[in-house]
């Protein structure tokens, strides 16, 4: 039952006078102090003007407020290129342990030699599953962890005295890589789509030259399908001088079955969240480390963590010719923590299994919709799929989004829509590798339900949320950051 009371704004809900117990000033007077006070001309005026709500009503505002929101352990989330994997509660305890989350960055070396084993071994097992010797932990999401690779790889041309500014990458791939490579200072490059949503290889050999620093490329692609010229694509850049990249965004498909490394990628990064259980979600926290060849370890951010055997001695060190730091300390270790644990609790057979079980999900469920919506490229896939909702709409008026918001009415989060660009009406579904045959069953006969419901009820849906079709490019472009009253 919901409580509509409660999940009132919090200056709805304010009378003056109310709050929780306020404890009087201490009489112990206060020993000195190195911190200069505050001067009087850096004070304000007055208190802000706060809400003054008693502790109970606060409590259940914020604990009725989370039952609006929709989350792995409440929900199927079958979100596209995002793998929303359930976060086993185990690693989440043994993150919490006090060695780990209690400890400091600026502690000296002797007193985190466990922490920095750990680290050291988990840089260990990425090298092992992507088949890149070279690992950084530094980055923070997935996103800087593209950043990081493409600032390394240009410091290694720079190194070499090379002036290569181009970044091709395909027509599928996530916004995100086009981002990185400008902000590294690259020029971008995007090919057209190719037959059967592969990259085609003749455009590919057109655009290679001197100039060509990097291409990059997400294998299993966005459309859910493994590049099958990806060795060929790799000799065209090598024979060119230039490098690798793989976006490790899909790498839930491909654990313990073969390596970045392997077929031909000079670098990638992970996304923690999407291949080993970390919290995923709300704009952080995160961690992208990144993998890359021996060549390029010396221009690795800083610090990476050393091992000496001959005193059994972990080290924080600076590469020889690192770019840097790119963001504080040695990395996010309570993310990576996760990943760590998870690791370890599957090992490689587990690790494969995953995998494998993501696949079969992925295509079990494809095998249960192409009846009613369109699967462009491809009957069967690898972690997920692109399924179309062209043809509905072009029946009944019914879109991709008008899918995605009814299936809120029946307690599903909707599936990524409208990526990639090169399918219309695109609807991007991912169940990853814990769901249940059950729940891929119900979450069918959902969508074959909604295909069949009058066009107008889906049109107008969702009609069981307290927002229903709130107009989102006036919200983007004119968001509302603070709170008024509006009777006022």
């Amino acid at each position: 039952m919901r409580n509509t009371t409660a999940t009132r704004l919090l200056f709805e809900m304010s009378h003056p006078g109310r709050g929780t117990q306020i404890f009087p000033e201490s009489d112990v007077p206060a020993a000195g102090s190195h911190i200069p006070p505050i001067p009087a001309t850096m004070k304000a005026d007055a208190p802000p003007a706060l809400p003054e709500v008693a502790e109970p009503d606060i409590v259940r505002h914020f604990v009725n407020l989370s039952t609006l929101n929709m989350s792995v352990d409440s929900h199927f989330y079958p979100l596209g290129s995002c793998t929303m994997k359930y976060n086993p509660k185990r690693h989440e305890r043994l993150a919490r342990l006090h060695q780990a989350a209690n400890s400091h960055p600026y502690q000296p070396e002797s007193q985190i030699q466990g922490l920095l084993k750990v680290l050291f071994e988990l840089q260990g097992m990425l090298a092992e599953i992507s088949g890149l010797p070279a690992v950084s932990l530094h980055p923070a999401a997935g996103a800087q962890g593209e950043l990081t690779a493409l600032l390394t790889a240009a410091a290694w041309y720079r190194h070499k005295g090379e002036d290569r500014r181009r970044v091709l990458f395909p027509a599928s791939a996530h916004g995100t890589n086009p981002a990185s490579a400008a902000l590294a200072g690259f020029e971008c490059v995007q090919l057209s789509a190719g037959t059967g949503g592969f990259v085609d290889l003749d455009e590919l050999k057109k655009e290679v030259d001197a100039r060509t620093a990097v291409f990059m490329i997400t294998n299993p692609n966005t459309l859910g399908l493994f590049e099958k010229d990806i060795r060929k694509i790799s000799e065209i850049l090598h024979d060119a001088g230039g490098l690798v990249y793989i976006d490790g965004a899909n790498m839930n498909a491909i654990l313990g079955k073969t390596r970045p490394g392997d077929f031909g990628g000079d670098m990638m990064h992970y996304n923690v969240h999407k291949t080993f259980t970390g919290p995923h979600g709300a704009g952080g926290p995160g961690a992208g480390p990144i993998a890359v060849r021996d060549f390029l370890a010396d221009f690795l951010p800083s610090p990476i963590v050393t091992h000496d055997p001959s005193r059994d001695w972990y080290s924080l060190t600076t590469p020889k010719h690192s770019i840097g730091q790119v963001r504080t300390f040695f990395g996010n270790v309570g993310i990576l923590l996760r990943g760590y644990f998870y690791i370890r609790t599957l090992g490689g057979k587990g690790l494969r299994e995953a995998s494998e079980n993501a696949v079969m999900n992925a295509n079990y469920l494809l095998s249960q919709l192409k009846d009613v919506l369109e699967v462009p490229h491809g009957d069967r896939c690898m972690h997920e799929f692109v399924a179309s909702a062209k043809n509905l709409k072009t029946r009944t008026g019914v879109t991709a989004m008008d899918i995605a918001k009814r299936l809120l009415d029946y307690g599903y989060h909707a599936p990524t829509v409208y990526f990639p660009l090169v399918v219309e009406e695109a609807m991007m579904m991912e169940p990853t590798e814990t769901e249940s045959l059950e729940t891929l069953d119900a979450f069918a006969q959902v969508i074959r339900n909604i295909c069949q419901e009058p066009p107008e009820l889906v049109r107008s849906a969702p009609h069981s949320t307290p927002v229903s079709r709130p107009d989102e490019v006036t919200a983007a472009r004119k968001p509302v950051l603070c709170w008024s009253d509006c009777k006022s």
